[in-house]
């Protein structure tokens, strides 16, 4: 029984998605249903019930996750404690965040990690910031910078940065949106809005909106990324919600302006998140150790 099918099993164990664990270990799902297929094999018994639709752990299955769970653990204890006799810390350090806080907050968390690590290879991957999160629950990466959820789960630490405010804006050309709102009551229900695809950005605007009591708003598109809203609002295509950072780092922030308005929209609680269980790791211990001495 390999470390790596029983990682591989811990995780599906998890996700119940063979999709997503085979690409998470880089692995196609034949491959993946083979390794599964030999742990039952060399266990004497059925780990998953698998249909077209849905993976369930059997009695077995779940008794094995516990196992593999352990087995993590212990493994990563004996590499915190090779690596503690290690006096240069080397490796890949994988960090998930946005575009903007790849150049608005991540130098300055890395500037002292990188003094003190110089052979420590750090691996960057930038996307929507409302992906922050599944990127660090699927184990894409290490940490990420992301806005703190509501509901985050206590599987998760996370290290709080700064709040940063949610605007709302709008395009400040000429232009039928800019007409709407600068109307001394702005009728919502014919304002073209455009909202993120996902994330804490528009369940945030929908919960104000609702106060309003215009009914569904007027959507004009919904878009992957902050970045990519204040771009259409600077386009004149509608009225959009990004944080505050995000428009005024913006190359496009001259063709928006901010909405003086009053809508009591919740700020992000913005810092770096990692799994609880990942920690206590060489690299993640050595990188929040830095942060926490700025």
């Amino acid at each position: 029984m390999d470390a790596k099918s029983l990682s591989m099993f811990a995780h599906l164990a998890k996700s119940l998605h063979f999709g997503k664990t085979a690409e998470t270990f880089y692995v196609s799902p034949s491959t993946l249903s083979r390794a599964v297929q030999r742990l039952e094999d060399e266990l004497g018994c059925q780990l998953l019930h698998r249909d077209n639709r849905n993976v369930v752990l059997t009695q077995a299955g779940e008794k094995l996750q516990e196992f593999a769970v352990q087995q993590q653990s212990q493994l990563e204890g004996l590499k915190l404690a090779l690596a503690q006799q290690q006096t240069q810390l080397t490796g890949k350090l994988h960090i998930y965040c946005s575009v903007t806080a790849a150049y608005s907050h991540l130098p300055d968390l890395l500037d002292r990690f990188r003094q003190q690590y110089p052979l420590v290879e750090i691996m960057l991957t930038t996307g929507d910031a409302a992906d922050a999160v599944s990127q660090i629950q699927q184990q894409s990466v290490d940490i990420a910078i992301a806005a703190k959820p509501d509901d985050l789960s206590s599987s998760f630490y996370f290290h709080h940065l700064t709040n940063i405010d949610l605007q709302l804006i709008a395009p400040s050309m000429v232009c039928p949106v800019e007409q709407l709102i600068n109307q001394q009551q702005i009728d919502w229900a014919k304002v073209p809005i455009i909202l993120p695809e996902q994330g804490l950005a528009r369940t945030r605007f929908e919960k104000w909106y609702r106060q309003l009591h215009f009914g569904k708003p007027n959507i004009y598109a919904n878009v992957s990324g902050h970045e990519a809203i204040v771009s259409m609002v600077a386009l004149g295509c509608g009225v959009g919600i990004a944080p505050k950072v995000v428009t005024e780092l913006s190359p496009l922030k001259d063709r928006v302006q901010v909405l003086d308005i009053e809508t009591n929209i919740k700020p992000f609680d913005l810092g770096v998140c990692c799994l609880n269980i990942k920690k206590q790791q060489p690299l993640l211990r050595a990188f929040f150790d830095a942060i926490n001495r700025q």
